[in-house]
């Protein structure tokens, strides 16, 4: 029976592999890796010969499809490994698994070390509610919004990865726009001069300013918005009160509690209350026609 392990591999210390991935790694026929430059490293220290294929994000698409068909017809298992960490969390693998998943292709996962993971185990923040936006935009105006649209999100810490050439200009992007935030910034993780820094955004930033070497590295940051508190967003000009009132509950809201968002950004409690009541008759005239419709079928 075909099977693909997906396998995660040491993000810099090589003892963190477990026995279980060096198993599955041996007793795969084929291995799907990133980059097979950099796994054939890996497997040469650990006297592993499985050859390999590669499965990078530009050939993923064409290569899957053909890969599973193989596995099906010459019965294979497969592992598919990343360069570092963990496959499919910001790195390929997914297509491979979700194409294995759907011919009926036994897909089991070998876990182990992930940056994300521990970037948040470090960190001394709240981390009970997290959500992780692997690289961020690389545009000035784009990476603002992104980071906006993270406070917003109403989830308290966000996890998020950068290259050490950008994770400048990404701090001082948390600085300007997100007042309050605190970081815990990670670099190197399990390596020889693993580093992390935590504190205010600015102190952060200035950190990295200060230490010659932090454009080296690969960098996972943890950011904590509980504290963050930003204006609230102001309605485009021209867009009535009940179409803010309809847009608040397709977030999920009662008409209630989208009232009571309105008061709070400003809004005349007169005024909403008069938007509240227009929108309950028209959905009281809307599910009374549905209710005719249905009658005279």
């Amino acid at each position: 029976m075909p099977r693909l392990y997906v396998v995660a591999t040491p993000i810099g210390n090589l003892s963190d592999i477990s026995p279980r991935a060096l198993d599955a790694l041996r007793k795969s026929d084929l291995i799907a890796a990133e980059d097979t430059r950099v796994t054939r490293a890996l497997l040469n220290h650990f006297g592993i010969d499985t050859p390999c294929i590669s499965n990078h994000q530009h050939n993923e698409a064409q290569r899957a499809v053909p890969l599973i068909e193989r596995m099906l017809k010459e019965d294979l298992t497969v592992s598919v490994v990343t360069d570092a960490g963990t496959p499919c969390i910001s790195d390929p693998g997914s297509v491979l698994v979700r194409e294995a998943a759907g011919a009926g292709v036994e897909v089991l996962a070998v876990p182990g070390p992930t940056a994300m993971a521990s970037a948040l185990s470090v960190s001394g923040f709240d981390t009970r509610e997290f959500a992780f936006y692997g690289f961020l935009p690389r545009a000035k105006k784009d990476l603002e919004e992104k980071l906006i649209r993270m406070a917003r999100s109403g989830v308290p810490v966000a996890v998020v990865h950068e290259s050490p050439h950008r994770v400048m200009d990404l701090m001082r992007a948390v600085v300007r726009v997100l007042p309050g935030c605190r970081v815990s910034a990670s670099c190197d993780l399990t390596k020889l001069h693993e580093k992390t820094v935590r504190g205010t955004a600015q102190e952060v930033l200035d950190s990295l300013l200060a230490n010659e070497k932090a454009e080296k590295g690969e960098y996972c940051l943890v950011l904590d918005l509980h504290d963050v508190h930003l204006e609230e967003e102001k309605a485009p000009a021209g867009v009535s009160l009940e179409a803010r009132l309809f847009e608040e509950m397709l977030a999920g809201r009662d008409l209630r509690t989208a009232g009571e968002r309105l008061t709070a950004q400003g809004e005349k409690r007169n005024d909403v209350y008069r938007a509240r009541t227009a929108v309950q008759r028209f959905l009281r005239e809307l599910l009374d026609e549905t209710d005719e419709t249905e009658e005279s079928q």
